[in-house]
């Protein structure tokens, strides 16, 4: 009985530390004010794009919520207005899986707001599917749409820098290959509708934004934009809720216990978006607010450029 009661100690134990140690991660330590400067949050409705916008909004900078629900972005704009006490949050109707929503957002955009100081490339998507303009699902959500979005701004970015493009990525992408032969039949990373293969698409997708940023902190050099890709964490938020009912229902204490609240899910957006002195690791990726080294893939310059090129060509910026 003494044994077991040790073991079992041991076991809680073990437990707490990693909660309240590996689990809550470090915090964004940035004091800086935003007042006059204006951010865009993709996915800015729930999870941590939401509580990103809070804190922005916090801050004193003018945040336009980009997201797809009207309903569910015209709800968060009002709790954001409210409990930041700030009158300088817009909603922004933006659907990244219509190359059409994305260019009419920027245009909209373009014309109504005379400043971007920071993107915040922070939607994601986890299902199998087909956007409306035929791409993979998770490809032209997670990568494509992001990708069109950025380059239609970066002008207006250049114009107001020092500026910024934060892109959400994952831990996952480590896991994630580019195929390309997949991409140029397909227009998808892979075809596949298992829970594994859905898990190795989004993978893909993940590494296709490390790879993005890479590439695009060469397209920046001599400007006075930098960019940035990170790893949040394991989060409890919302990115599962088109997977499995019974297994969302399985995974909810897992997840309640030993994965970031969205608070602390969104401190690496925060420290890379406001972090001063990282301008030199420009097309860096980050994890709990350290800036990280990559596997091989993850930095690859041909691949990188392959996957800028075959972008430009599925969203008509060739």
């Amino acid at each position: 009985m003494s044994t077991l009661l040790l073991v079992v100690g041991v076991v809680i134990g073990v437990a707490y530390i990693y909660r309240h140690v590996v689990v809550k991660g470090k915090s964004c330590t940035s004091t800086a004010k935003l007042h006059g400067r204006t951010v865009i949050v993709t996915g800015s409705n729930t999870g941590i794009g939401k509580t990103t916008a809070m804190d922005l909004a916090k801050r004193g900078a003018r945040v336009i919520l980009a997201c797809r629900s009207k309903q569910r972005g015209e709800a968060a704009l009002e709790e954001i207005k409210r409990e930041s006490g700030s009158n300088q949050v817009v909603f922004m109707q933006l659907d990244l899986g219509s190359l059409k929503s994305v260019r009419s957002f920027a245009e909209t955009f373009l014309k109504s707001e005379p400043r971007l100081d920071i993107l915040i490339n922070n939607a994601g998507i986890y299902m199998q599917g087909r956007t409306e303009d035929g791409l993979g699902m998770m490809f032209g959500v997670n990568h494509i749409g992001h990708f069109l979005l950025t380059n239609l701004l970066l002008d207006r970015l250049k114009e107001c820098g020092p500026s910024r493009v934060v892109t959400v990525s994952s831990l996952t992408h480590n896991f994630g290959n580019i195929n390309f032969d997949c991409l140029n039949t397909h227009k998808a990373l892979g075809l596949g509708t298992s829970s594994m293969e859905t898990l190795r698409v989004y993978s893909d997708s993940k590494l296709c934004n490390v790879l993005f940023t890479h590439e695009l902190a060469k397209k920046l050099q001599g400007s006075k934009v930098t960019c940035y890709s990170l790893h949040p964490g394991a989060i409890n938020s919302e990115l599962a809720r088109n997977t499995s009912p019974v297994l969302q229902i399985l995974l909810k204490p897992l997840t309640a216990y030993f994965f970031k609240n969205t608070i602390q899910g969104c401190q690496t957006t925060l420290h890379c978006t406001l972090q001063e002195g990282i301008e030199h690791l420009s097309g860096r990726y980050f994890s709990n607010c350290t800036v990280r080294k990559v596997y091989p893939k993850a930095k690859d310059d041909a691949a990188a450029r392959k996957l800028w090129e075959l972008s430009e060509r599925l969203c008509g910026l060739a």
